[in-house]
């Protein structure tokens, strides 16, 4: 398996840690590979966004918020 080091906002590492803690996931490793490969899953189902729909949300984060992140 490949070895990748990532950054991301302390907000998305303490939700992550949230996870583990309440048993959704066994460990820190496992729960961002689950929720990267869910992630992966969700875009090849429903494809990159629409030009249209995503139209502005580039500069404010995914949800139109700063460090707000959704998988």
């Amino acid at each position: 398996m490949a070895k990748v080091e990532i950054t991301i906002p302390e907000q998305l590492e303490m939700q992550i840690a949230r996870m583990v803690e309440e048993g959704e996931f066994l460990n820190r490793q496992e729960a961002v590979e689950e929720l990267l490969s869910s992630g992966m899953r969700a875009y090849q189902t429903n494809g990159p966004m629409d030009d249209e729909e995503g139209a502005g949300l580039e500069d404010d984060g995914m949800m139109g918020h700063e460090d707000e992140y959704v998988f």
